[in-house]
């Protein structure tokens, strides 16, 4: 006869976020009981431990969100361009495994609601920015995502069964899985799809999600450059440099070495529509010192010359305007009248499309787009 477990008292219970010496364990755990195996620690990541007197019971992993989900989606009701500078605001519980010691009634829905209390503080604190929406994926032929209802997350529906490989997505349909979400704020939804993201939820610069032909097209803008390097030793064209470097900075890269990482982080149609070079059966991407020695030695006003062009064709269109008038402080005329500024900038992209200056006490601008 079977021996049951004693019970838990959940008011015992606490979870916390694993620490640095402890993440091998964290990994070994993983590995050897979830199905799934264990997840390198890659970008934005939080792993969590729940203990019971001190015990190891439970593991929950949070990672960056899914790139697309149609579910998903629709029910926040955002558009490609917002959603693409919005996911950093959701984060996906990659995993979540009780471990075989710790199998108690009500332990998993008491340890998700426990994760899901400090999280928003801690993702903060370590990353910077606030999160608004968890979501996970649930495999139906395993599970039923019990522990997910149990814990007050909403199910939304299936996925179509697709999932990202490194050439893109997987051509045959896989096994669908269930899609849960678990709001952190009431207005998260409102917050996600609203035309105009508050300012307490940017963080850095702005950045775009790019398409097939904004990749294509880069490369094109920069051939007239002429190239300030010698003709010998020129592994990769000018132009498919600076394409990249533009590329990487429109995500959101900020410096060589994080053009470079995103650069390798290409898949091969992407790196064959940037034009990239092939080697060996492979195409091959820029490394950070021939990007870092190109944009230091490129002529900077034909390279400006170049994007303005490429952002006049292919840039993102703003959806509103924001129209701002301010009084330079101290700086007054020989006729005693202060200067005014009046600017149209793009709240999507933060183009400013025209300033006005006036020395009169009432200043006035028109612009047309």
């Amino acid at each position: 006869m079977a021996c049951e477990e004693p019970p838990v008292d959940l008011a015992e219970v606490r979870v916390r976020p694993v620490e640095r010496a402890e993440e091998a364990r964290h990994q070994e755990l993983m590995q050897a009981h979830h199905y799934l195996g264990a997840l390198p620690k890659i970008g934005e990541t939080l792993w969590y431990v729940a203990t019971y007197h001190e015990e190891w019971v439970a593991l929950v992993d949070f990672s960056a969100a899914a790139w697309k989900c149609g579910v998903r989606d629709r029910w926040i009701g955002w558009d490609f361009r917002r959603q693409y500078d919005r996911l950093k605001l959701v984060a996906n519980n990659s995993r979540f495994l009780i471990l075989p010691g710790g199998r108690r009634p009500n332990l998993g829905s008491k340890t998700l609601a426990l994760c899901q209390k400090r999280l928003p503080d801690d993702w903060r604190t370590r990353f910077g920015h606030p999160l608004v929406l968890l979501e996970t994926f649930v495999d139906p032929q395993r599970f039923q995502g019990t522990v997910y209802l149990a814990a007050n997350w909403l199910y939304l529906g299936d996925t179509r069964g697709y999932r990202r490989v490194r050439s893109g997505y997987s051509g045959p349909v896989l096994a669908p899985k269930k899609v849960f979400v678990q709001v952190l704020q009431a207005d998260a939804r409102a917050v996600l799809a609203q035309p105009l993201l508050p300012p307490r939820y940017q963080t850095g610069a702005p950045t775009m999600k790019l398409t097939a032909d904004h990749m294509r097209s880069l490369g094109e803008f920069f051939t007239a450059i002429p190239d300030p390097r010698r003709p010998q030793g020129r592994r990769h064209r000018l132009s498919v440099v600076l394409a990249i470097a533009t590329g990487a900075t429109l995500c959101g890269m900020r410096g060589y070495q994080a053009m470079a990482e995103w650069a390798r982080s290409l898949g091969p149609r992407a790196r064959e529509r940037f034009g990239c070079r092939r080697r060996d059966g492979r195409y091959v991407v820029p490394s950070e010192s021939i990007i870092r020695a190109v944009l230091m030695r490129v002529d900077p006003g034909l390279l400006d010359g170049a994007l303005q062009r490429w952002t006049a064709q292919y840039g993102p269109v703003d959806a509103s305007l924001a129209i701002d008038g301010k009084t330079l402080r101290n700086a007054i005329d020989e006729a005693g009248q202060q200067t005014h500024v009046l600017s149209m900038v793009g709240h999507e992209s933060k183009t400013c499309y025209t300033q006005k200056k006036s020395a009169s006490s009432r200043s006035t601008a028109t612009a047309t787009r």
